[in-house]
């Protein structure tokens, strides 16, 4: 079969740009995918094209034809096709007439056992799929399959019929070397020509002479950069020239960057400025409002500080750029100005003023006012700072709890929502408040994302752990627990934080505890339980974070299933499991430990704990415990210690005593006295065994 390489492009209108890297990305995939599930292709480099005005893909080595195939197919069970004398039945000759086959195979067809009957087989070829036949399919299947958002729906050209799609399309190019490809789709027929830049290409139409000239022609007669990568590459190559002409730094910003390259065609890069007055207004305000309704990349110096110069990606490059630097600049200015506004506007008026407008905000419909919220908020950052510092930093907390949220009622945060905490520093700052208070009013939101840092001081701390629980207590209260993958209130999110926090800052709070005071900061009756749960959902929680770390199931299970209450001292826990799970004597020993757990189960009352010594009549139950009298004080001190490893490693002495003590010992006498104190010594032993983790979950 003779193969050549492929292109094919959908040109349409302009494509949403926050999504064009994925749909191109999923054009490409699923074109190429498709292709060599019909046996078009095999080992091709696929090319993915991703502009604001197209789709498209080139895929090296494509077959005008796909090899025929061998198949085989089931066709019924031996007595349902065949007669007592083995002759066909009605059945057999129309499932083989619907096959395209009639009689004269009967005797070809196979059989086979197929579970308990034997069933008739059918070999057949397959013819392979013409080129034409499969990138029709292709298409068809890829289109489906787009990560669309929204479909629009819009007339073809016969005034008549409508089609859905991401955006009106208005050509299709199938080529195969140079030979066109005759598909269709949304009212479009293959052909060989594009579209250019609307402004700057040589020609309105571009004619392609085959599928490898498609990049190159597209640059040259159209002036358009057809590959997103290569578009993004040459955005990020001219803003570090200008950046680093000017001596500064364009700010970091891969979304941006994404959008941006997915708006221009041929992207040039100019530099702007604003008036350095803007400059007084918080430099979060004004890269937000750069970057997110104008798309331009603020500069910054070397200290980061921002700068009143700015870069603008143009999709034109014209010989005098005055005029598009000008446009840009007067365009910028009255959004600075706006910002400028409600900072001045905002400053008016001190946080503590605005505290009575929370109770007008309604934050639940069943867990009340956000008024209400920062009241409970504010006991639970009492409680837990008077754990970790006493009078002086729950007071604080309380204070910084109290004016965390109201900077949602200013009119920055209004315009703004991503800048809510940051404006609440600033206004605090602006009302002489410290920088303990200030910084934990931003913080109190963080980690906001995995691998966001942490507040970064301990009033901060204890007012985002309160936040954060106060949401996870609420939510859980009133039964709006997180299922399968919808978590609309992103208590995965919040419970991971209060992990982190607990785990990286060591915290010496026990979670039980800390959830029972989140608890106590809501009014009563306003709950309906959801301790226990949200408990389950922390560990469950961590028992994630700690898989991802690296720890296996066994290791993680085994410290977990003991519900720790420290959080922080988990991970050495961990190491010490994972230090005993080397020793030669782990295997038996935790399934010793699995044994016992078993048999103390199954004991109908309480066990005791007490051994009496004379009745230790076995060798090997007087030996176990010598051993066990001797060993368990020393893991005791060593875990008393913290020195988890040290605890689990002297138990490898117990190995021997515990075999022999099983080899010879039965500890369900008749003599009820007897089970009971051997019980009562498999009990030492399970509690001995299991400080530091559940050693029974290590058991194969």
């Amino acid at each position: 079969m003779s193969s050549k390489n492929l292109l094919l492009e959908l040109f349409v209108e302009e494509l949403p740009p926050k999504s064009l890297k994925k749909l191109g990305e999923s054009f490409a995939e699923n074109m190429a995918a498709s292709l060599k599930a019909q046996g078009l292709t095999a080992d091709a480099v696929v090319t993915a094209y991703a502009s604001p005005r197209r789709l498209a893909v080139h895929i090296t080595s494509v077959a005008q034809r796909a090899a025929d195939k061998q198949v085989t197919q089931k066709l019924m069970p031996v007595t349902v096709g065949l007669d007592a004398s083995g002759q066909a039945t009605p059945a057999l000759l129309k499932k083989l007439s619907a096959l395209g086959a009639d009689a004269s195979v009967v005797p070809q067809l196979k059989r086979a056992p197929d579970g308990k009957a034997e069933a008739l087989f059918f070999d057949s070829v397959v013819a392979g799929a013409t080129l034409t036949e499969g990138l029709q399919k292709a298409l068809d299947e890829t289109l489906g399959k787009l990560p669309i958002a929204k479909v629009m729906t819009y007339q073809l050209a016969d005034g008549w019929s409508s089609v859905n799609f991401v955006r009106p399309a208005h050509g299709l190019v199938a080529l195969h070397g140079s030979d066109i490809i005759a598909i269709s789709v949304l009212g479009l027929h293959a052909g060989r020509t594009t579209s250019g830049h609307r402004f700057e290409a040589k020609n309105a139409t571009v004619t392609l002479t085959d599928a490898d000239s498609y990049a190159r022609q597209l640059r040259d007669e159209g002036a358009v950069i057809a590959s997103f990568a290569a578009r993004r590459a040459e955005i990020v190559r001219q803003i570090g020239v200008i950046a680093t002409q000017q001596g500064l730094r364009a700010i970091d910003d891969e979304a941006l960057l994404d959008e941006v390259t997915a708006l221009v065609e041929r992207p040039n890069v100019l530099l702007g400025k604003f008036e350095t007055e803007f400059l007084e207004v918080p430099q979060e305000c004004l890269i937000l409002t750069m970057k997110a309704n104008q798309k331009y990349f603020p500069l910054l110096d070397s200290k980061g500080k921002l700068t009143n110069q700015f870069l603008i990606v143009s999709n034109i490059s014209p010989a005098d750029a005055s005029l598009v630097i000008g446009g840009n600049e007067r365009v910028v200015r009255p959004r600075l100005a706006d910002a400028k506004f409600f900072f001045d506007q905002d400053r008016k008026k001190s946080l503590a003023a605005r505290v009575e407008g929370l109770n007008k905000v309604v934050y639940h419909n069943k867990l009340g006012t956000q008024g209400e919220r920062v009241v409970r908020v504010q006991a639970i950052a009492r409680a837990i700072a008077q754990q970790l510092g006493g009078d002086a930093l729950a007071a604080q907390a309380e204070q910084a709890a109290g004016l965390a949220k109201v900077d949602l009622l200013t009119d920055m945060v209004g315009e703004f929502p991503e800048l809510q905490g940051i404006m609440g520093r600033y206004y605090a700052q602006h009302d002489g408040l410290g920088d303990d208070i200030a910084f934990a009013i931003e913080d109190h939101y963080k980690p906001r994302f995995a691998g966001d840092e942490l507040p970064r001081n301990q009033v901060g701390i204890c007012v985002a752990l309160a936040d954060k629980l106060e949401t996870l207590v609420g939510m859980f209260g009133i039964g709006q627990i997180p299922t399968g993958d919808k978590d609309p209130f992103a208590l995965r999110r919040h419970a991971l934080g209060v992990i982190r926090m607990l785990i990286e800052k060591q915290l010496p709070l026990g979670l039980p505890e800390l959830l029972s005071s989140a608890f106590a900061g809501f009014p009563a009756g306003l709950l309906n339980g959801g301790q226990a749960e949200l408990q389950t959902f922390v560990l469950e929680r961590l028992g994630g974070l700690l898989r991802e770390q690296g720890y296996t199931s066994n290791e993680v299970d085994a410290v977990l299933s003991l519900k720790p209450a420290q959080l922080y001292l988990v991970s050495r826990q961990l190491e010490a499991v994972r230090a005993f799970a080397a020793l030669p004597e782990a295997a038996a020993l935790a399934a010793a430990n699995k044994r016992v757990g078993n048999i103390l189960k199954k004991v109908e009352g309480e066990v005791g704990t007490n051994v009496d010594a004379a009745l230790l009549h076995e060798a090997a139950e007087q030996a176990l415990h010598t051993a066990l009298s001797h060993i368990a004080p020393q893991a005791e001190a060593a875990f008393a210690a913290g020195d988890y490893t040290a605890s689990l490693q002297v138990l490898a002495a117990l190995r021997t005593p515990v075999d022999a003590f099983f080899d010879s010992v039965m500890v369900n006498a008749e003599d009820a006295a007897l089970r009971a104190n051997r019980l009562a010594l498999l009990a030492q032993l399970h509690r001995a065994m299991n400080r530091v983790a559940d050693l029974s979950k290590l058991a194969a």
